[in-house]
């Protein structure tokens, strides 16, 4: 149940191709009930599918609204219009994307960067994001810039990514190992 007494909802997850992932998002300007909703059903949707980060095109809405769980036990967050600053350092992962299920990549993203965004009440936040948190900040900032992961990996591993994801369209394709998390 959500805040307002709605059932949450489990969302449809949009898959490479379609082109809701690849449009950038408007910036949220209505922080209602409907909203909070939206970032609840994302949640949800994340922790079913199993992910670590979420944001609204990737389940069609062309929102700058995203949702995450760093899993550092600090619980779960729900952001609208992220901006990253300062993004320095370098880290190299392997990253993998709901909106590209079963295909991990090595990804180099910035150690760290500060977050400005939204609350969903619609008061500013910003902080620092360090390690795991940071990627996941530029993978789901990424998503509502209409930027995906594999934008960011290597050519050869752009061309092996896109060889796996035309194989999986024809059913050929086996399923990547689960040992990294989906951002």
């Amino acid at each position: 149940m959500t805040r307002t007494g709605e059932r949450v909802a489990i969302l449809p997850i949009r898959r490479f191709g379609e082109p809701v992932l690849r449009d950038p998002a408007q910036d949220v300007d209505r922080f209602d009930d409907a909203l909070a909703k939206l970032a609840d059903d994302m949640l949800e949707t994340m922790y079913d599918a199993p992910g670590v980060g979420l944001a609204g095109p990737q389940v069609g809405v062309s929102l700058r609204v995203i949702v995450f769980d760093d899993q550092s036990g600090s619980g779960p967050r729900k952001l609208c219009n992220p901006v990253l600053h300062d993004l320095e350092g370098e880290q190299e992962g392997e990253e993998g994307c709901l909106s590209i299920p079963g295909m991990y990549f090595p990804t180099r993203r910035a150690m760290t960067c500060r977050v400005e965004a939204l609350e969903l009440d619609g008061t500013q936040t910003s902080f620092e994001a360090e390690g795991f948190l940071a990627r996941i900040m530029q993978h789901e900032t990424d998503h509502v810039n209409g930027v995906l992961f594999i934008d960011r990996i290597s050519e050869a591993d752009r061309r092996e990514a896109m060889k796996l994801i035309r194989e999986q369209e024809m059913g050929l394709a086996r399923r990547g190992s689960d040992s990294s998390r989906e951002l």
